[in-house]
């Protein structure tokens, strides 16, 4: 296996390290801006990169759907065909088995999906498959392909899900191409039953991938319940491969998930939440559809050195009343600059061995109370 993990240093249960793949390395811990359909909607890619991105995640499932994965093949891969040179992680598809589950029917075989474009045409998903399309969009993490739960679930429906997973798994292992810099990742199941999630963890070291993700949370789950899944999951994974909490999260759960020994996480949560009009900052978050924002003359953030911050919270609002598709431009890149200066503060803090102190201090700004 050739993705390269170095852990450089560690500050309690939180890491600090680095993945090296054909395309770049970048730092840990890392937060993916969601890029489903090769664009990180409102953004070009310059701006993208901009905000302190190093990775980017795509969608196996929506690139599958459209343009297709022998169009990107033919046009050189993601990388090219979005303008993104740095490492990509592409989902296997296994998130839209939970999200479109209207549309889906399962087999052991694989995943059947009726598309959500125009309810028409039907797409046997295998794990095989999903690996191919990910070796065509030429992404430096394939994602083994696997079933996402809704929480909560039935013991016995999670039993057959983890096992499922693992057989899933297996096969997707063998389909994959080692080469230089490029991995597979294998994902951890088990809903909420700790011994489920123990039992998920051995199987999947067993197998052997480059790197392991923690999935099925942030689901439906109280935030203390997936704490609790990550805290008996990290301790069971190979300390030498990066891990990565699926779809998570806001800024409190990402600086518990580190706390717990995450290194990789991706959320739709600071881009969606710019094209809706929420800002993050450092003291908690900010709707500037609000009338307060009317004549205000402040940044959104004095401590953040993005394009929307050097103009005032006044013109923000002004761009939001009137539609203006600058301001959800000036907003997501806003929020994923937000994002990429938590994470690289993170980073900071294991490296001077204070991270427990940086985790208070930013809580009680961010959220206002001791």
């Amino acid at each position: 296996m050739s993705l390269k993990f170095t852990l450089l240093t560690t500050d309690g249960g939180a890491r600090r390290g680095a993945v090296e793949t054909a395309h770049g390395t970048f730092q840990t811990p890392a937060f993916m801006a969601v890029g489903t359909a090769a664009t990180v909607k409102a953004l070009t890619m310059d701006m993208v990169a901009a905000t302190g991105t190093q990775v980017i995640l795509g969608n196996t499932y929506h690139l599958m759907m459209r343009p297709g994965g022998d169009l990107v093949e033919k046009m050189g891969g993601l990388h090219k065909f979005s303008g993104w040179h740095g490492p990509i992680l592409t989902d296997s598809g296994g998130f839209q088995v939970m999200s479109l589950s209207n549309l889906v029917k399962m087999r052991e075989e694989g995943v059947e999906f009726t598309s959500h474009i125009d309810g028409g045409i039907k797409h046997f998903l295998r794990p095989e498959d999903s690996v191919h399309i990910q070796h065509q969009l030429d992404s430096n993490i394939t994602m083994a392909l696997d079933e996402c739960l809704h929480l909560p679930a039935p013991r016995e429906r999670v039993e057959k899900n983890v096992e499922m997973v693992a057989r899933w798994a297996r096969r997707s292992r063998d389909a994959f191409v080692d080469r230089a810099g490029y991995g597979i990742f294998g994902i951890v199941q088990g809903a909420d039953f700790a011994d489920l999630r123990k039992k998920s963890a051995k199987q999947l070291t067993d197998i052997g991938f480059d790197g392991y993700a923690v999935g099925g949370l942030a689901v439906g789950e109280p935030q203390d319940v997936m704490f609790d899944m990550i805290a008996t999951t990290t301790p069971l994974l190979p300390s030498d491969k990066p891990r990565y909490l699926m779809g998570v999260g806001t800024p409190l759960d990402i600086l518990g998930a580190v706390e717990r020994g995450i290194d990789m996480f991706d959320c739709v949560m600071p881009t969606r939440a710019g094209r809706t009009a929420q800002a993050f900052t450092r003291h908690g978050t900010m709707n500037m559809k609000n009338a307060r924002f009317r004549d205000d003359a402040a940044p959104l953030d004095d401590k953040c050195g993005c394009p929307a911050c050097k103009l005032s919270r006044a013109y923000i609002h002004h761009l939001v009343k009137c539609n203006e598709i600058l301001g959800a431009t000036l907003l997501t890149q806003h929020n994923l600059w937000f994002y990429q200066d938590l994470m690289r503060d993170i980073r900071n803090a294991i490296e001077q061995g204070n991270f427990a102190q940086f985790k208070k201090d930013f809580i009680s700004k961010y959220t206002g109370e001791e």
